[in-house]
């Protein structure tokens, strides 16, 4: 049996999150996007709930295209209110589409996002869940930057969880085989 990060539970939609997923670097601009997209649509609820409806969520929003969703209106809105795949939330929805008006307005996200980092995921060594944070003095700089950009249900908790899950820091426990693999990965393609 595997030691893996507590929160990854036994479901296997979880810990294949958690083995396949979280925690690995990403440098794909539009990824990133997407997964802060996602975690503002988790903001009060599990993300194992966001990770079911993910294709839904996909389909939903063209594949998460920016350039699309920064032109969506009202009737838009209405539209997705009335897909039960996705999470029917009015503000969320709408903060989707500034998010990607606010997204088109910088020239290299990622660049932006692994600046934070200085170029490189950052190595937590926790040995417990206790250990590791919900929200750094990094996430809250962040986050306070994206608002000022014009992003919206990206709050210090938000953005932490969103880093950790896009590698620019390396959360899992040191006792999680994930940790040494993530912590192998921790430079940008070339």
């Amino acid at each position: 049996m595997l030691n893996r990060c507590g929160w990854a539970g036994s479901e296997p939609i979880y810990t294949d999150y958690h083995d396949i997923e979280w925690g690995v670097p990403e440098w794909d601009s539009r990824a990133l996007w997407e997964k802060l997209i996602l975690d503002g649509f988790q903001a009060g609820l599990s993300w194992i709930t966001i990770l079911k409806k993910r294709n839904n969520f996909r389909a939903a929003f063209v594949n998460f295209d920016p350039v699309k969703i920064a032109t969506w209106d009202d009737v838009d809105i209405e539209h997705l209110l009335k897909n039960e795949g996705i999470i029917r939330h009015r503000g969320k929805i709408q903060a989707t589409i500034s998010n990607a008006q606010a997204y088109l307005k910088i020239d290299d996200f990622s660049k932006l996002c692994w600046s934070y980092v200085d170029g490189k995921p950052l190595q937590a060594n926790h040995t417990t869940s206790a250990e590791v944070p919900v929200y750094t003095d990094m996430s809250t700089r962040f986050s306070k930057d994206l608002k000022n950009m014009g992003f919206k249900y990206c709050g210090p908790t938000i953005v932490y969880a969103w880093m950790q899950a896009c590698g620019l820091i390396n959360d899992h426990l040191t006792t999680c085989p994930q940790h040494e693999l993530c912590r192998s990965l921790g430079s940008p393609p070339r």
